[in-house]
């Protein structure tokens, strides 16, 4: 009887793995949850661009710094929203960017969107890179100070992206330390993860001023993670927000003046006013 116990036991075990690992990448990338407006939004001067990859295009919106305070050639941020997101909610958000000089690269994840083909770390990773040569190619924009700058997933994005491209700074907004991390809380094993996403070892090697943002209310990525990439990074600062995931920051005036503070300190601007 026992024996039969465990062989059922085990058995449920390994079909319950088997359904999580088909069903991760709709778990990690809950993309069809997401209402795609029927025509992107327009702002004044933003250029819509299509990246090039190997399985079709991908959207992107770059957002040009404002020309009263344009110094040219300009630094530049490359964005990476959470995954459940689309590149629509954040111009109005990202626009104080401009307002200090910065110009604004708007990524779209595959599959997402308007975008073609499917998300995966594999994919989100060949985007990136083909649009972060786009960018710096920019006679507008300084290759020398390009920030990258990621929210929740897209701090995983961005994460690989530093460990492979240069960059003047990192900052993460709710990032986690890795997607294999997760795999305990579905009582499953790490090795099934196909996404990685291993954010601690890149922001451990990574040389630049990384700032990290996190709520210490976070209910779906725990603050612990903030804290970890924190004490990880060789230079780093970390801002502590009382927020949960979804509501951070809960100011953003509060948000735009540390994130100046940041900006102004790593030389990446002189004075934003």
């Amino acid at each position: 009887m026992p024996i039969k116990i465990i062989f059922w036991t085990m058995l449920c075990y390994l079909v319950y793995c088997g359904f999580l690992f088909l069903m991760q990448r709709q778990i990690l990338f809950p993309r069809y949850l997401i209402d795609t407006p029927p025509i992107s939004g327009d702002l004044p001067f933003m250029e819509k661009i299509w990246i090039k990859t190997s399985f079709g295009k991908t959207e992107a919106w770059f957002l040009p710094p404002d020309p009263m305070n344009k110094v040219e050639p300009s630094p530049a941020v490359i964005f990476a929203h959470g995954n459940g997101e689309l590149i629509d909610f954040w111009p109005d958000e990202l626009k104080r960017f401009n307002h200090f000089g910065i110009g604004v690269m708007l990524l779209e994840y595959p599959g997402y969107g308007r975008s073609e083909g499917k998300p995966s770390q594999k994919s989100i990773t060949e985007t990136f890179n083909n649009a972060y040569n786009i960018l710096i190619e920019r006679k507008d924009v300084d290759p020398a100070k390009i920030i990258l700058f990621g929210r929740s997933l897209g701090g995983g994005a961005l994460c690989t992206l530093a460990a492979e491209r240069p960059s003047a700074a990192l900052i993460l907004m709710s990032t986690f330390i890795s997607a294999r991390s997760f795999a305990k809380k579905y009582f499953a094993p790490g090795f099934l993860v196909l996404d990685p996403f291993d954010n601690l070892t890149a922001v451990r090697n990574y040389q630049k001023p990384v700032l990290v943002f996190h709520g210490k209310f976070d209910e779906v990525i725990p603050y612990s993670h903030g804290m970890a990439l924190y004490k990880s990074a060789p230079h780093a600062t970390m801002i502590t927000y009382e927020s949960g995931h979804n509501d951070c920051p809960p100011d953003w005036e509060m948000f735009w003046r540390d994130l100046e503070a940041f900006l102004n300190v790593s030389g990446i601007i002189t004075n934003s006013e």
